[in-house]
């Protein structure tokens, strides 16, 4: 409506005016700057933003924002930090987060934590599953949670936490199929049964692969099969691995002299990052390999091989 196309302007104006005055104190900082009207001081910054965005915009964003932009001309910038929506520089929630902002109408956001997670530990991906309102994380160190949005007035988190020989989870994704999380480490792959009570018989482990995981994703085919099908990536190598509920009998399974995934050579350095497209039932794969960085391919290659 008039009003979305209203701030729209406004952000387009806000970005000329963040744009300007980068560029002035580079100029300054070469010592060529020169003062005349057109200079933007602190005073004409903050009311030229007052102006486009009114009083939702609070007096000590602006002034954060001025600072960042002074203090570091290359550091990246997003307009929403004007209206307090930003991480504090010790880490925690800031307290603006939770007034009341009508741009983004959210009246209140939430830091959600878990007493199971480790100081220093980092979150390496994070899995929507719209169809069953589920957001699905990964930290580094072995913590997997499922976030549950029940009709949209509460979030319900269900944690696991695997660790085993200090093995680093780098990546997680959700089988449809058997619905269950799969995560993978440097050398395991991890399928979590979050519906079973117990700790101790909810999950199994594969194990070992032969080189460090660094990403995974399921791939979501029409065989109607019973099975779910995940792709993986690790030095030069995407495999395509078949899970079925038969493998739940056991809780570590050893993939040597298997017959349940293949893998297929496709660049000379570490996959960093592969995607199904199932609309062309092709895969893409990306790494830091100069020459192979991104490759597109034929699933049906690799299930042929199975």
């Amino acid at each position: 409506g008039l009003e979305f196309l209203i701030f729209k302007n406004a952000l387009k104006q806000f970005q000329k005016l963040t744009e300007k005055t980068v560029t002035q104190k580079r100029k300054e900082r070469l010592g060529s700057s020169i003062k005349d009207d057109d200079e933007i001081d602190y005073d004409k910054f903050y009311g030229t933003t007052k102006t486009l965005f009114g009083p939702e915009v609070k007096d000590h964003n602006v002034k954060a924002f001025f600072r960042k932009i002074s203090n570091n001309l290359d550091a990246r910038t997003e307009w929403c930090g004007i209206f307090g929506c930003f991480i504090g520089q010790n880490g925690a929630m800031s307290s603006q987060l939770k007034e009341k902002n009508m741009v983004f109408l959210v009246s209140e956001k939430q830091q959600i934590t878990h007493a199971v997670v480790k100081k220093q530990d980092m979150i390496m991906s994070i899995v929507k599953v719209p169809h069953l309102g589920f957001t699905v994380t990964s930290s580094q160190k072995g913590v997997l949670t499922i976030f549950i949005n029940l009709q949209r007035k509460y979030l319900f988190s269900c944690p696991f936490y695997f660790h085993q020989h200090t093995a680093w989870i780098t990546g997680c994704d959700f089988l449809p199929y058997l619905k269950c999380v799969v995560a993978v480490t440097e050398r395991t792959i991890i399928v979590w049964d979050y519906k079973s009570k117990g700790s101790q018989n909810n999950y199994f482990v594969i194990k070992p692969m032969e080189n460090w995981l660094l990403y995974i994703c399921t791939v979501t085919m029409s065989d109607h099969l019973a099975k779910d099908n995940i792709l993986m990536g690790d030095k030069g190598y995407v495999h395509l691995l078949n899970v079925t509920g038969d493998h739940f009998r056991l809780k570590q399974r050893k993939v040597k002299n298997h017959n349940f995934s293949v893998k297929h050579k496709l660049h000379d350095d570490w996959v960093l990052k592969v995607k199904y497209i199932s609309d062309l039932n092709c895969f893409g794969s990306c790494s830091s390999d100069s020459i192979h960085s991104f490759v597109l391919d034929n699933i049906k290659r690799l299930q042929d091989s199975l």
